[in-house]
């Protein structure tokens, strides 16, 4: 037997079940990659993020019949999904903290090494990547997620790249959408900085459309100015997004991709907490009102009158930021 299969058996086999959108998965990744360090990890999640997986990692639907069943009554009748978690050393959930039928069963099944956190905090206190990692018993903070690149999604981007003529463009990628309508910024605010982009560098700007924007619509103002790059794999957006000069977003699981690729990002913050949700990475910048009513809870985001803390927010200011990076400096000279 080589010495590296004997490594492997050595290994411990964990399970980690996680119910997070790609934000949040980012904001996990440093956690996850904590527990692939010396041990084997199943993730139970979403399973577009197995293009994302540091290496260790397994991905599976969390779907899973062998999860499923835990919230039948019936459950101790099935014999599979009895078997299912013995297999594994250890067993971190932060999915269903709330339900008990869920925790017992599990832990029962597991022979009570199950260890199941709630999937926020109750108090905003920490960073979320901090919050994960703390749950780990890991309280040394300042994570960043960072991502490394398939091959494969790097070929596709360079054949993009060429089939759009961007070679030797100084190119700016939006984002202009999220979860939740009440997070973005004005598309037409995004339609100025685009102009802008096009006329002050000389260069491109591709847009960024996700199944939720192309099923909300009102983003048609944008398309005429831009590249519009849709039905992206993850991997994919990742790959243009390390490409590009400067990426620009709301608060949304893109912006945490952007970051977490090491692109020069601008994320537009309203309604959420940065100190919770701000994208991670050197080369960062969170812009956002410090008014009085924000950041606030999603039931006053949703009701509020005037986003002031996201339409007071000029194109004209972020243009002035824009024109001082690095990046863009360079460019303009």
């Amino acid at each position: 037997m080589s010495m590296k299969s004997i490594e492997a058996r050595l290994r411990s086999n964990i399970c980690v079940i996680f119910p997070g959108a790609l934000g949040d998965f980012i904001c996990f990744m440093p956690a996850l990659q904590t527990l692939a360090r010396d041990a084997k990890v199943d993730l139970f999640a979403r399973s577009e993020f197995g293009e994302l997986m540091p290496e260790g990692v397994t991905v599976r639907t969390i779907e899973s019949a062998a999860i499923t069943a835990l919230f039948r009554a019936e459950w101790e009748k099935n014999e599979e999904a009895q078997r299912f978690f013995r297999d594994y050393d250890a067993v971190y959930s932060w999915f269903a903290s709330g339900n008990w039928e869920f925790i017992r069963r599990l832990q029962a099944t597991t022979g009570g090494v199950a260890r199941v956190f709630p999937f926020r905090p109750a108090r905003v206190e920490a960073h979320q990547s901090d919050y994960y990692l703390s749950c780990l018993d890991h309280r040394d903070g300042s994570a960043e997620p960072v991502l490394t690149l398939q091959s494969e999604a790097l070929r596709w981007c360079e054949e993009f790249w060429v089939s759009h003529a961007l070679q030797r463009r100084s190119i700016l990628t939006i984002a202009p959408g999220s979860g939740a309508r009440e997070k973005n910024w004005p598309v037409k605010f995004f339609q100025t900085v685009t102009q802008w982009w096009r006329e002050k560098t000389g260069g491109r700007v591709l847009l960024l459309i996700g199944p939720v924007e192309q099923a909300r619509g009102g983003i048609e103002l944008l398309r005429g100015n831009c590249i519009v790059a849709s039905d992206l794999s993850l991997s994919q957006a990742a790959a243009l997004l390390s490409r590009s000069d400067v990426y620009l977003g709301n608060d949304s699981g893109i912006s945490h991709l952007a970051a977490a690729t090491g692109v020069r990002t601008l994320a537009l913050f309203g309604s959420s907490d940065p100190r919770q949700w701000a994208p991670r990475g050197k080369k960062v910048m969170v812009l956002r009102r410090n008014l009085d009513c924000s950041p606030c809870q999603e039931t006053t985001m949703k009701s509020c009158p005037h986003h002031a803390c996201l339409t007071e927010f000029s194109p004209g200011e972020i243009i002035a930021i824009l024109a001082e990076l690095p990046e863009v400096v360079t460019l303009t000279r």
